[in-house]
């Protein structure tokens, strides 16, 4: 253990924004708001119509729905709005260690479940015909089990081990959540196994998701590539941009956010791509599946038109 003294920590003091002037936090606290709202309404309403429309009872929409629950908004925003709005930065050590567990828990079901929808995905196109067959109830669900389960454990070792250190007399953490880099600069041990760990830990998961996500839109490519009509072939990728779009925004916001050098890595530029990926990418993800996905319009439209007592739907 490191020389010095340490205590007990009993709570944690998130930084996160003081540092700006008292304005701009206020107007931070508005946009992280309405972001917050307009992703909950885009998730909630995804949700609630491809479970109300009987059209969209299909195992693509079956995993956009977990997509569509696992939201980092409901971990991390609601904190951060306090902080901006009652300057109460002060968060109890076990309310830092539930955030940081779910953060991990949620992020990992992402990664698998993204390329589990990658796989669905090939499967659609690449053997269209056995794909009721291939992608029936029970396989979906095992697949659904698959990618939620990584982040149980994953969750639990690193969460339980990093909380397990003791503290420095500082408790104040550099970030707008309970991230494990800034957590781990307080701690006053040995860390290095942790780190190792971590490290392997994270490219693990981020790596093999990502691995089985490209092999699956190499396949892909090369059965849009055989289809002789222009018409055809766009048809064919029109059923997986929106997916395809929303991996780059999450893989490629992700990744510069833990794996850029440290030289280049401040605490403020930490912040700023977490923001990227923690809250401006889930914001777009429900906005991408329904703007680009004419089925899901038309399944907004049906829906709200049935609510309204009207009988057609055109857009």
């Amino acid at each position: 253990m490191a020389g010095g003294n340490w205590t007990r920590v009993s709570e944690f003091i998130l930084m996160s924004f003081s540092s700006l002037p008292a304005e701009i936090q206020s107007l931070l606290f508005l946009t992280f708001l309405i972001i917050y709202l307009v992703t909950l309404m885009g998730n909630s309403l995804i949700i609630l119509v491809t479970l109300a429309d009987p059209v969209l009872h299909s195992p693509m929409y079956f995993f956009l729905r977990n997509l569509s629950f696992l939201d980092f908004n409901l971990v991390i925003v609601p904190k951060m709005l306090g902080t901006l709005l009652a300057r109460e930065t002060t968060i109890s050590f076990h309310g830092c260690a539930a955030q940081m567990y779910f953060f991990f828990f949620f992020g990992v079901a992402e990664c698998f479940l993204l390329a589990t929808m990658a796989y669905d995905r090939f499967v659609a196109i690449c053997n269209p015909l056995h794909y009721p067959i291939i992608m029936n109830e029970r396989t979906c669900a095992k697949l659904a089990a698959a990618s939620w389960f990584p982040g149980f454990p994953v969750a639990t070792v690193q969460t339980t081990w990093l909380f397990s250190f003791p503290f420095c007399n500082t408790n104040k953490v550099n970030h707008f959540f309970c991230d494990s880099p800034p957590v781990l600069r307080l701690v006053c041990a040995e860390t290095a196994l942790f780190e190792i760990y971590a490290i392997i830990g994270t490219i693990l998961v981020v790596m093999i998701p990502c691995l089985l996500i490209l092999c699956s839109y190499t396949r892909i490519a090369v059965a849009i590539l055989k289809i002789p009509s222009a018409r055809g072939k766009q048809k064919a990728f029109s059923t997986c941009s929106s997916h395809l779009l929303v991996v780059s925004l999450f893989y490629v916001s992700s990744s510069l956010t833990y794996f850029r050098p440290k030289s280049n890595n401040s605490p403020d530029s930490k912040k700023l791509l977490s923001l990227s990926y923690t809250i401006v990418t889930p914001m777009l993800n429900p906005i991408i599946y329904s703007l680009r996905n004419n089925e899901v319009k038309n399944a907004v439209c049906r829906t709200f038109y049935k609510i309204l007592g009207l009988r057609n739907c055109i857009l």
